[in-house]
């Protein structure tokens, strides 16, 4: 792991007092190098100072590749944000953002932003530009949809939408080919389209606590998965070819453990409190009269 450059600027929870910008500006800055001379990566954390803008500083960091504006009070991300090229790893979780800028495009270098938990409705079109983008955390915001050029994120891993306000999976989600991982939970969303067997690469399905009637026969076709659940719905039946989960492996009742989570929905044959024998029995089980 390559030696960092760390710039802090934590608030001491013992204090309300607040460093002046003269302090700010005054802290020694240093760099570090690892073993074979090369300078790491440049990280800037402005956490937890209860600031409502973010101050113009940091868009004279142009080297910085990783930067942590979390738990502030920042209303809004100014575009300025653009002059920061070389930006890896952006951090805007538990703020008061209303709005992103479309500038936000420029960020050609952008593998992982956080903007969950703050007031957004929408997201900026242009974010599809970023094509590093591998991580993208959208969750607790007011959301209702994403534009359909958020199909071009070629490198996406993960996406977080939960605790928004979806009716239904956006379009663009099932032409994401490189998806891992997937939470839409906490939602409105009344169905699951038939399209999500395109999500081949898919390992984590986590879309519990909305209002889903069925799922599709196809989403047994995602033989990737290895987490799907489906707690807290309205499903009453379940297709017939979930034993070819073969990666589900079993009945999952504990959140954090991997399996196909069902618990809570209106089931024609309720499950027994344990099923050992794997999907198969499951499958065998609801096929009993």
């Amino acid at each position: 792991m390559g030696a960092t450059f760390s710039y802090q600027c934590s608030k001491n929870k013992n204090t309300k007092r607040q460093k002046s910008r003269k302090e700010i500006s005054s802290l020694n800055i240093f760099s570090e190098s690892n073993a074979s001379g090369k300078k790491g990566s440049v990280i800037f954390n402005y956490i937890l100072k209860n600031e409502a803008e973010i101050p113009n500083f940091i868009w004279h960091m142009k080297s910085v590749e990783k930067l942590n504006l979390s738990h502030n009070r920042l209303s809004k991300v100014p575009p300025a944000v653009a002059a920061l090229e070389h930006i890896i790893v952006l951090n805007l979780c538990g703020n008061c953002i209303v709005h992103l800028p479309q500038e936000l495009g420029l960020l050609r270098n952008l593998k992982v932003l956080f903007v969950n938990m703050n007031y957004l409705s929408e997201v900026p079109e242009e974010l599809h530009l970023c094509r590093k983008l591998e991580v993208l955390s959208l969750s607790h915001n007011f959301i209702s949809g994403l534009p359909s050029a958020y199909s071009e994120l070629s490198k996406l891993r993960k996406l977080n939408v939960s605790n928004n306000f979806l009716v239904n999976i956006p379009a663009c989600v099932f032409q994401i080919k490189t998806l891992e991982f997937l939470h839409l939970g906490s939602n409105n969303i009344e169905s699951i389209a038939e399209s999500v067997n395109y999500l081949e690469s898919l390992k984590i399905l986590i879309i519990d606590y909305n209002n889903i009637a069925a799922l599709p026969r196809t989403i047994c076709l995602l033989t990737s998965l290895e987490h799907l659940n489906v707690d807290y719905n309205k499903i009453q039946t379940l297709p017939n070819d979930l034993f070819l989960l073969t990666n589900l492996g079993r009945i999952a009742w504990n959140p954090l453990d991997k399996g196909f989570h069902v618990f809570n929905n209106p089931l024609v044959k309720p499950l027994p409190a344990c099923v050992e024998g794997g999907l198969d029995m499951l499958v065998s089980y609801l096929k009993d009269g």
